[in-house]
Order: C-alpha cells, then structure tokens, then sequence
C-alpha cells in the first residue's frame, strides 16, 4: 500500500508536468523554458503556487496576480493521473508492467485534453509514445493472443525477445495501417479527408501499449462514443455535421482509460 501512495504523490507531480505539455505543446513552446507562468498575465508562477491540487484550491481557482480564472483542467489531471497511478501500482506492484501502464495512461490523459481543447495530437506523444512502447514491449508485452498467432503463422514465435519486439510492432502497425487504408477511401469516395494522421499515429500507440486484441476493442468502444455522443453534441449544438471537426483522439484516450481501469471485465472474455 506505502507504493501505491509513492505512486499517488508521484502521478499528481507528472499531472502538473502534463498541464504544461496540453498548454505548450499544441503552441510549438518548449515545456522546459521558461518557468510556469500564467496564461493570462503572464506572470511567473512561484514554486507554492504550483502545488498539484492544494495551490488550485488554497488560490480559489484563480492567479494571484491578475486574478483570471485558472480552468479546472488543471486539477482533474493532477488527481486523474495520481489517481491513474495510484491504482495501477497498487494492482500491479512495483513492476516494469506498471511502469509502462503508468506511461502509457499519462500519455492517454494528455492526449484527451489536446485533443479535446486545441484539435492536436501532439508527435511528441504519438510518435514518441510509440517508440517507447517498442521499448517496453522488450520486457513486458502485452499478453496478446491475436498477435502471438499472427507470429506462429509468420514462425517467428518463440523466438524470445524477438518474438516480443515483433508482436508489439503488430499491434501497433497492424490497426494503425487499416485505418489508414479506411482514410484512403473515404478520400477517393468524398473527396475530403475523414480522419486525420493523428489519429492513425494515436492508434498505433493504443496497439503499441495495449496489444493488438485490447487495442481493437478500444478502438471500437472509442468509435462507438464519438459517433454517439459526438452525434448527440451536434445536433444539440446546431452544428453542421458536414464540416463540424469531432475531437476523435479524445474518445480513443477515453476509452483507453476505461480500458485501464476495467481491464479485467472488459477483456477476460
């Protein structure tokens, strides 16, 4: 329990780190200089009103200096990833599968909210994300039977690290390269992009992390909640559906959380 707690405290500390990649990312800043500041004023933030959570709280939700609201944001992704942490090294312990859980749900938390505010699915996230998943995935892949058979069929099964490298590599490239092939068409039949690479990059990250098999259901459960609520926002909000831009990569980050959090009862099937 006393790791799971490091774990708390530690993901409320890379919640904070996340809010200022949301931020700068999507504007092409750096993340490392200058220091926080608001967006606002632009005032420099000192270190005790950086706090996770506590500063948000003990400030009322707003800058000392000018006094501009600071969104709400900011807290529900220090308490989403502390909270993230807390219960995947509790079910986990301290092990390299944790590890990359953690990664690859901080990743998922970002990603929701660039997408959700600014349309953005930051390389940095996606392609870098991807990469450290073919890392991960050395050590502790994911237990995907979808892929394992795809590799005995190849017979490059049980060929030790290679074996782990090559089926993580299609569970990322695999989905990633049909929906692809699905943008293609809708291209050639509409005439207009459907889906942006962005998204095709996010699902290579899903499969990279998740397994091919996990990976697919997210991205149905994801695809299902866009068109669903997506639809639903729409017609509500008297948008043209023709042009309105639906923020897809925050459904698949959704549903990769819920897949984190449930794994079990949605993947013991």
């Amino acid at each position: 329990m006393m790791e799971a707690g490091l774990a708390l405290l530690f993901g409320l500390l890379i919640g904070s780190f996340l809010n200022v990649c949301i931020y700068r990312w999507p504007r092409d800043l750096s993340v490392v200089r200058p220091r926080s500041f608001c967006p606002a004023c632009e005032a420099p933030i000192a270190w005790h009103d950086n706090v996770p959570v506590a500063s948000y709280l003990l400030l009322g939700g707003k800058c000392r200096h000018c006094r501009a609201h600071i969104s709400p944001r900011y807290p529900v992704v220090e308490l989403l990833t502390g909270g993230l942490f807390f219960l995947l090294v509790h079910r986990y312990g301290l092990t390299v599968n944790a590890c990359k859980l953690c990664v690859f749900g901080a990743m998922m938390v970002a990603l929701f909210f660039t997408d959700l505010e600014e349309r953005i699915l930051p390389d940095e996230i996606t392609l870098g994300g991807t990469a450290l998943g073919l890392v991960f995935g050395l050590f502790a892949p994911a237990q995907d039977s979808f892929a394992h058979g795809l590799l005995w069929i190849a017979g490059l099964e049980g060929q030790g690290w290679i074996t782990n490298l090559a089926a993580t590599a299609v569970a990322a490239g695999l989905p990633a390269a049909v929906l692809w092939f699905g943008r293609l068409v809708y291209l050639m039949l509409r005439h207009r992009d459907g889906l942006g690479f962005g998204d095709i990059k996010m699902v290579a990250l899903l499969g990279c992390y998740l397994g091919l098999q996990a990976g697919l259901v997210t991205l149905i459960l994801g695809s299902i909640a866009g068109s669903v609520i997506g639809l639903a926002f729409i017609k509500v909000a008297g948008k043209d559906p023709s042009t309105y831009e639906l923020p897809f990569g925050t459904f698949l980050s959704g549903a990769a959380l819920i897949a984190l959090v449930f794994s079990k009862p949605l993947f013991g099937w």
